[in-house]
């Protein structure tokens, strides 16, 4: 049996909530949902559910809720689970707080719009003194606090730090797989969302189931090239954090990403829907110049991001994609 832990999950919106209600629900740690809304955080306490997030979910009576950043200092783990692009404001904010000793896990699947680093690189730069983690992979919120079985990665420098994040953060119906490829997990989790957003465009068109398989194999072809070109391992890219989240955010509704596709294939604006809100439009244009960079070929997310952008339309990305020249698998 592990040590008893203290865990602080940072974040009350979905994903943060069904972390911290999946760890409560064993009852093995002390969990803490830590948001910054001291009204929501009493009225979590008092209704026992968050409806804005987990609609007719239960929370647990262990689940306890603080928007007091003190809580952190004797926490050994902590969840970074905002936005992407609200993860270095997280860290500036809350880092005074922290344990000496504390663990980082970055909960976020995306890309530092601003830098174009990962979200581990973003983190160490502002909270120098702590290991950081990163979750990924296929889960849904409302999956993972119902207690359905969901499986994702978890990475770590440290091989030892990963075991233990993995056994502590693991339930009976939540399993996570311990990695030491930060780079690999990352990439797969942004990359992810952009290809939903590929998929989604190509549902929104009417261009069939096929268009879609194409994409998914295509597209899981591009992102291991950048995983690879940026230190990460091609054997990451067919696991949970790539073709795992993949071929759920690609395929399912409950995916905002794939939604967000869905609207820019049946022609609507990309600010019509909040494209800013889904963190794939935010990812493909950094992916694109991380590409670019590079000197890597990934058709698919150029398209993507043009898109978004506005300065390509669907029918000639897809025309463009479709006469490129033929090559070898």
């Amino acid at each position: 049996m592990n040590e008893r832990e203290k865990v602080v999950v940072i974040g009350a919106g979905a994903f943060g909530t069904a972390l911290a209600v999946v760890m409560a629900l064993e009852n093995r740690h002390d969990v803490i949902l830590l948001g910054r809304d001291p009204s929501l955080m009493a009225d979590l306490k008092t209704d026992g559910v968050h409806e804005a997030a987990l609609p007719g979910i239960s929370l647990p009576d262990a689940l306890q809720f603080s928007a007091d950043a003190n809580v952190l200092t004797d926490a050994g783990i902590v969840l970074f689970a905002m936005p992407s692009q609200a993860q270095a404001d997280a860290a500036r904010h809350y880092g005074p707080y922290l344990a000496n000793d504390a663990i980082i896990v970055t909960c976020a699947k995306g890309i530092d719009r601003s830098s174009g680093r990962l979200l581990t690189d973003v983190l160490e730069h502002e909270l120098p003194r702590h290991p950081i983690a990163v979750l990924s992979g296929p889960g849904f919120a409302a999956d993972i606090a119902k207690g359905l079985p969901t499986a994702m990665a978890i990475a770590a420098a440290e091989a030892g730090d990963a075991e233990r994040l993995a056994q502590t953060i693991s339930g009976r119906t939540f399993r996570l797989y311990s990695s030491s490829d930060r780079t690999g997990v990352q990439l797969g989790g942004a990359l992810k969302n952009v290809l939903a957003i590929a998929c989604g465009i190509v549902e929104g068109a009417g261009l069939g189931d096929s268009a879609r398989a194409a994409l998914i194999s295509r597209g899981l072809a591009e992102m291991s090239r950048l995983v690879v070109a940026m230190g990460g391992k091609a054997d990451t890219v067919r696991g949970l954090s790539g073709l795992g989240d993949l071929v759920l955010t690609a395929t399912s509704h409950q995916s905002r990403n794939l939604r967000f596709g869905i609207a820019l294939g049946q022609g609507l604006d990309a600010g019509a829907f909040g494209g800013g809100l889904v963190e794939g439009a935010f990812a493909a244009s950094v992916a694109a110049r991380l590409a670019e960079g590079l000197a890597i070929d990934m058709p698919v997310t150029d398209a993507v991001a043009a898109i978004i952008e506005g300065s390509l339309d669907v029918r000639t990305a897809m025309q463009q994609l479709m006469t490129r020249p033929i090559t070898t698998e």
